[in-house]
């Protein structure tokens, strides 16, 4: 093989270790109605940078709303914890699922933000590792999850990496014939 082919075959090796990503969804053979009643719940912070999930929700319903799900409610502002001193638990999740019963809302949008950040080094690529379930909340059983991680470019933002995973992840949401993609 000759010098040149060679190079071009690294070079292609590294660009594509440079930006990776992995996706694990687990779905029901039901699909899900997007006029049902949904509702955006806590995306829980697991990271060290403030307000993660919250940035993951903002991301989450624009999303959502892009494939065809309009009707979505947002849990409450008071149910949620997510600051510096005192992160999201598994308690936020449970009240604002009760809240989301009490307002007959069928499917419930939850998660965690498990990575958001800059990897330490010289180019500081951006890494951002996400879970998503969708759960019925009439019977309380999750029908939808997929979990995801995605590194990007060194010049690349956070938000920018997020928004592609999540995108990804949500193409793969199960949802009937009819809705927005």
């Amino acid at each position: 093989m000759n010098k040149s082919l060679r190079l071009l075959f690294l070079g292609l090796a590294a660009l594509l270790a440079a930006c990776s990503s992995t996706m694990d969804v687990t779905r029901h053979d039901a699909a899900l109605a997007p006029d049902a009643r949904w509702a955006l719940l806590p995306i829980v912070n697991h990271t060290a940078e403030p307000q993660a999930g919250l940035r993951a929700e903002a991301i989450a319903d624009s999303l959502l709303r892009v494939r065809g799900i309009g009707g979505l409610l947002r849990y409450p502002a008071d149910l949620n914890a997510d600051s510096v001193f005192a992160p999201a638990e598994r308690k936020l999740v449970t009240e604002a699922q009760a809240w989301a019963r009490k307002e007959r809302v069928r499917y419930g949008v939850t998660g965690a933000v498990d990575e958001w950040r800059y990897k330490v080094g010289v180019d500081g690529e951006p890494a951002v590792g996400l879970t998503l379930q969708v759960i019925d909340l009439q019977n309380g059983q999750v029908v939808w999850s997929a979990a995801a991680a995605k590194s990007g470019w060194s010049r690349q933002a956070v938000s920018a990496v997020a928004q592609d995973l999540m995108r990804d992840m949500l193409a793969q949401l199960p949802l009937q014939s009819g809705a927005g993609n």
